[in-house]
């Protein structure tokens, strides 16, 4: 609903340096007072109280907290995108190396705050711009995971496009899950059970 989404949208789109670093000490202060009281408990006022401004000047960047938990969801999933994936250590090698730096990465994105990640994904609501950034972040994971497989002489999958959607979409839900709460198994473990699960399904009828 288009007044629904309109809750959810920042008031004000920063156009000053000042005013970005503003609207930042809001949203890093939204993910430690998040990450320490919960959601229910993690109030504006506090939010405010965190930032060292008045309650007024965050309404005057975010209508409610809401807003500022879905634009915390925009900055995690931009911050977590490729810029180039020659930044992997993606060099020629066994496919399960390719993998596992694939799946590393996604780890490494997701280990700051398993606390604050949990609220992301139970939580926020999907704004057009979480929308519009979940949309233009896959296609564009998915688009470079196809280039790196593509690379790569071992890879036996008959439809290299869909593969690429289906590890992205395994990697990531999967990735989310655990760390969210990583007391359900070890890291290590995971990594090395989602590899081998990637790894068998793009050799086909090879053996790893």
């Amino acid at each position: 609903m288009p007044s629904a989404d309109r809750r959810l949208q920042p008031r004000r789109k920063p156009r000053q340096v000042r005013a970005e670093l503003t609207r930042e000490r809001i949203l890093t202060a939204a993910a430690h007072v998040f990450a320490e009281y919960g959601y229910a408990a993690g109030t504006t006022n506090r939010i405010a109280e965190r930032a060292r401004i008045s309650i007024g000047s965050l309404y005057q960047y975010f209508p409610n907290k809401d807003a500022i938990l879905a634009e915390l969801v925009v900055r995690h999933i931009d911050r977590g995108a490729w810029q180039d994936t020659d930044r992997l250590d993606l060099s020629p090698g066994t496919l399960r190396t390719v993998v596992r730096a694939l799946v590393r990465d996604a780890i490494d994105h997701h280990r700051d705050d398993p606390q604050l990640l949990r609220i992301m994904i139970e939580k926020a609501a999907f704004s057009k711009d979480v929308v519009d950034t979940i949309d233009r972040h896959g296609r564009q994971r998915v688009a470079q995971v196809h280039d790196v497989l593509a690379r790569h002489p071992d890879v036996r999958v008959r439809d290299l496009g869909l593969a690429a959607e289906l590890i992205v979409t395994t990697v990531e839900m999967n990735t989310h899950k655990l760390m969210a709460d990583p007391r359900t198994t070890s890291v290590e473990r995971f990594e090395d059970e989602l590899v081998d699960l990637v790894t068998r399904y793009l050799l086909g009828d090879q053996q790893p």
